[in-house]
């Protein structure tokens, strides 16, 4: 899989309504993941969206998920740019340089879901995710 580059919208409670709305917008194709898929039990979060996926029949991109109540969420500044895909070296080069002189959130390793994934936002105030896919066998 090549390096993709597109927009990462939070949302609080209602990421399930908004992209089964950008679905009928643009069309394709909807994946959505639960953090209770994951293991988070908690009847409060457990039917959120821990992540979406919209890929359209033209190539759009679109990725989503509802802010964990222990998490700020501010409507303004809920979206993100996201950086994904298979090859680790170009991924772990670009996180490098974009955390370089700005705050690390996540760091860039491991994840539940086997991917390494990390948060930070640039020296200009700009927020993004690395997600790097993990070994699929």
């Amino acid at each position: 899989m090549a390096s993709r580059l597109n927009p990462y919208i939070s949302f609080r409670d209602n990421a399930r309504q908004a992209m089964e709305f950008y679905q009928k917008v643009f069309g394709g194709n909807l994946t959505l993941s639960t953090f209770g898929e994951f293991g988070n039990p908690d009847p409060g979060v457990a039917d959120n969206v821990m992540h979406a996926q919209l890929e359209t029949d033209r190539g759009f991109t679109l990725m989503a998920s509802d802010t964990p109540p222990e998490m700020e969420y501010r409507p303004g500044t809920n979206i993100s740019i996201s950086l994904s895909g298979d090859d680790a070296d170009e991924l772990r080069g670009y996180w490098q340089q974009l955390a370089e002189g700005g705050t690390v959130a996540v760091p860039l390793e491991k994840q539940m879901w086997g991917d390494e994934f990390g948060m930070c936002v640039d020296r200009f105030g700009i927020g993004w995710m690395v997600n790097i896919a993990g070994s699929q066998a």
